[in-house]
């Protein structure tokens, strides 16, 4: 998924808890889809960015040759801006794009 184009908050907001609540009829387990989204837009993020790392690192011996890559830190500095993964999570949470579903409330069911 493409984050830079996501239109979650870069700062922190207030959500309705009833809002969040009204996918899963549950306030907690809607705590619990967000944390494990999250989780995972996170991990993508990170490895994203250490690809994009990747390309600048140096496999030298020589510690005492340390120098500053501009590309390098406008690209540690773009991920820096981008907004939280819990932010991003909550936003697609809202918006309806993530799946979930509780198999024990399924059993229950039928």
């Amino acid at each position: 998924m493409d984050y830079k184009k996501t239109n979650a908050p870069v700062s922190t907001v207030t959500w309705d808890k009833n809002v969040l609540s009204e996918p899963t009829g549950n306030i907690y387990e809607s705590i619990v889809v967000l944390g494990k989204r999250a989780n995972q837009i996170s991990s993508e993020m990170k490895e994203e960015l250490n690809k994009k790392l990747q390309e600048f690192a140096s496999y030298t011996d020589n510690l005492e040759e340390v120098f500053e890559n501009r590309e390098q830190i406008e690209i540690s500095r773009f991920y820096e801006r981008l907004p939280k993964p819990v932010c991003i999570a909550t936003q697609e949470f809202v918006e309806g794009n993530v799946y979930h579903r509780n198999p024990d409330k399924e059993e229950n069911e039928e």
